[in-house]
């Protein structure tokens, strides 16, 4: 473990990152991530909490900067709101954070069309194009555009298949991981004790009903991200 790592470790606890469920919940894939069981109660062992944050963080790096697009889905209530939030800084990380459309990588040309019909309507609206129809036909396209956005906008300007695939509770978005595997795109997942993690590349085991917990998560793992446009540009000597 890395100094970086400890520090993290103790910020994680702080957010209560180590309370999983009662061990009669817990799923036989998280075993090897719990550090003991408390009146009934499973602890994460946050260490490993820690080295998974580091090695996810290091691998979006490497994916973006090779040019790779990742999606972050986050659906549950606790952290809904804040998934745009934590993502609109880079234009590589994408985001669903109402409900996963099925087929959104398994189909995904036809989601493209219904991307691109959004964005198309939102340019129309804002470049007054919208002025040659009847206030009805107006009405009828602003509600299509606020359908559209409750599904898509988040995924405004994807036009290539992630590379990553983050999702909070695996669980909870397991179409979405079943489409990702299907695809084999790697999935990141912060899920709690009850989750099986079988399927899951690169699993966070995490208090996943802590909003503070998984929003330490976010932050931590898309920090790095910080690199300038010229860092963008240039692979690492060692990068996979």
């Amino acid at each position: 473990m890395t100094v970086k790592s400890n520090k993290l470790v103790d910020e994680l606890f702080a957010v209560g990152a180590h309370y999983g469920y009662s061990k009669s919940k817990r799923h036989p894939s998280i075993k090897n991530n719990i550090y003991t069981n408390k009146d009934g109660i499973d602890i994460i062992d946050l260490e490993k909490t820690a080295e998974a944050v580091e090695k996810v963080k290091k691998k979006i790096v490497n994916i973006i900067r090779k040019g790779g697009k990742v999606i972050l889905v986050g659906n549950k209530a606790e952290i809904r709101d804040y998934i745009p939030e934590v993502t609109k800084d880079n234009r590589s990380v994408f985001y669903v954070n109402n409900r996963w459309i099925g087929g959104t990588l398994t189909n995904f040309e036809e989601i493209q069309k219904r991307i691109k019909k959004l964005a198309l309507l939102i340019k129309d609206a804002e470049t007054g194009a919208f002025s040659k129809y009847t206030k009805k036909e107006i009405l009828k396209k602003e509600k299509e555009i606020e359908k559209l956005k409750k599904y898509y906008e988040g995924l405004l300007n994807l036009y290539d298949k992630p590379k990553l695939l983050i999702v909070v509770d695996s669980d909870e978005e397991k179409i979405a991981v079943q489409e990702a595997n299907k695809n084999n795109i790697p999935v990141v997942s912060i899920s709690n004790t009850d989750n099986d993690i079988t399927d899951i590349k690169f699993p966070i085991v995490a208090n996943d009903r802590s909003r503070q917990t998984i929003k330490k998560i976010l932050d931590e793992i898309f920090s790095g991200l910080n690199f300038s446009k010229r860092d963008f540009s240039k692979k690492g000597k060692n990068e996979k």
